[in-house]
């Protein structure tokens, strides 16, 4: 017999209180691995299911979304939705919830932290230091780029590019930025609006804040890369496939731009045979830009908002598809 609580699919394993919390108003169906489900165990768990509850790990198409016989509403732990069909979603009536915001500071925090540690180049000092190399203080030893005075290119000034502006105002940094429409910079920040290839050519720093859309996959590619300083680090903490990888790889190589810093990848995780992981002047992280203890405490309490929006019958609080309520 069915119980009268609405059946949630909950697609990894998550804080005690936030599983106590969904078991308070839901049927939890719990993912209990460590690993995201198959394909085939995701559409057999949300066949079953009025909620999902879902990581950007879980690509939910349109024959997926399909298999959701009484889905109501989909509620994604990320800011991005680019692994969800919206538009499959939309045409079945089905809100799509997201996390925006909440994030937005602990982001911009690490996309400095990567600046700073490809500039300062702190993660070859760790290992300097651990294979022995460290015999005597030496005046050429490990020399990095300052961060005061340079300039700093920001494409993509939304919440996130604003924030990570804020922190470069804080270094004196020089800080151009593209957005497709102009805006006033926030109070306290002196950025200049520029295009992309402006700030391709002009920038020591380069950070990536675009959402993933058809209009920006591979948006930095070959040509973009050529335009860079050679002496420039390019940052990455938006969408792997924002770059054209390969074209990447071979930019590194070359020279142009001289580092990269990357909190994701085309692929995630990334095969261990892939090229870029054989440079040695790039820094990969495995896409913990928003990996803070409160920030991912909010972020999935924000997701079971807005589960319990979505089977009440009631509005997304926050809603990736609004178009969904004009049908």
């Amino acid at each position: 017999m069915r119980s009268e609580k609405p059946r949630v699919f909950v697609c990894r394993q998550l804080p005690q209180e936030i599983i106590d919390r969904l078991n308070e108003h839901f049927n939890v169906d719990l993912w209990e691995s460590d690993m995201p489900p198959d394909r085939n165990s995701l559409v057999e768990h949300i066949s079953k299911a009025d909620g999902i509850f879902s990581l950007l790990t879980e690509r939910i198409d349109n024959e997926v979304i399909e298999q959701g016989h009484s889905l109501k509403v989909i509620s994604n732990m990320a800011v991005g939705t680019d692994n969800i069909d919206l538009a499959s979603a939309t045409k079945r009536g089905i809100p799509v919830g997201n996390t925006p915001g909440v994030l937005t500071e602990t982001t911009a925090d690490f996309a400095f932290s990567l600046l700073l540690a490809s500039a300062r180049r702190i993660v070859d000092a760790d290992n300097y230091v651990r294979a022995g190399h460290w015999k005597t203080w030496g005046p050429s030893i490990l020399l990095g780029r300052d961060l005061h005075g340079a300039t700093l290119g920001i494409i993509g000034f939304g919440a996130i590019g604003q924030a990570v502006a804020k922190r470069a105002s804080g270094f004196d940094m020089k800080i151009l930025y593209c957005k497709r429409t102009p805006i006033e910079s926030p109070e306290g920040i002196n950025a200049t609006r520029a295009t992309t290839d402006q700030i391709l050519m002009q920038s020591d720093f380069v950070s990536l804040h675009v959402p993933l859309t058809t209009e920006t996959r591979h948006f930095i590619g070959a040509r973009e890369l050529s335009l860079m300083k050679d002496s420039s680090i390019l940052i990455n903490t938006a969408r792997g496939p924002v770059v054209d990888q390969k074209a990447l790889v071979e930019a590194l190589r070359s020279g142009r731009p001289a580092k990269a810093a990357l909190d994701v990848t085309s692929v995630e995780p990334i095969d261990m045979n892939d090229e870029l992981l054989s440079l040695p002047n790039v820094i990969i992280a495995p896409h913990i830009a928003s990996a803070s203890v409160a920030t991912r405490l909010k972020m999935a309490n924000m997701a079971v908002d807005n589960l319990l929006a979505g089977l009440s019958g009631e509005r997304l609080i926050n809603c990736a598809n609004p178009e969904v309520y004009d049908q």
